[in-house]
């Protein structure tokens, strides 16, 4: 058994190669084998790339509101209190809604796959399709 000490004096890290906008992030464990946990903030309109991962992720979001879109376009409006669960594989992206801080804990089972950057148009339609339901 191992307890995780809270973030124990460490700073912060700004996230910029694989997010837009303005995204920070504090490890909470880094050293285990195909697992990462990160508790991640995002300004208003940050967001990841689009991404995959190996064996899937769960998101538990403990601060404010965000978007989670998936590979067959389907936005889905998350807030504080929400788990998300990701299949494995499945191309995805998350971040913080339009006037709306967001943050969450990450957790992502095995490696990550990195692809494109998510265009300002589809974070629009994302955010036009929570408002209008």
């Amino acid at each position: 058994m191992r307890v995780l000490a809270g973030r124990a004096g460490t700073p912060s890290t700004r996230s910029e190669h694989t997010f837009t906008g303005e995204v920070w992030a504090d490890a909470v464990m880094t050293d285990r084998p195909g697992v990462k946990i990160n508790s991640v903030i995002f300004t208003p309109c940050a967001r990841t790339y689009w991404h995959f991962h190996e064996h899937g992720q769960i998101l538990q979001v403990f601060r404010g509101r965000g978007y989670v879109t998936g590979e067959d376009g389907t936005t889905r409006e998350i807030t504080q209190g929400d788990t998300v669960w990701i299949e494995a594989g499945e191309h995805h992206w998350h971040g913080g809604g339009e006037d709306s801080l967001m943050g969450h804990t990450a957790i992502s089972l095995g490696e990550t796959t990195w692809l494109d950057e998510v265009t300002e148009d589809e974070y629009a339609r994302a955010a036009a399709a929570v408002r209008h339901g």
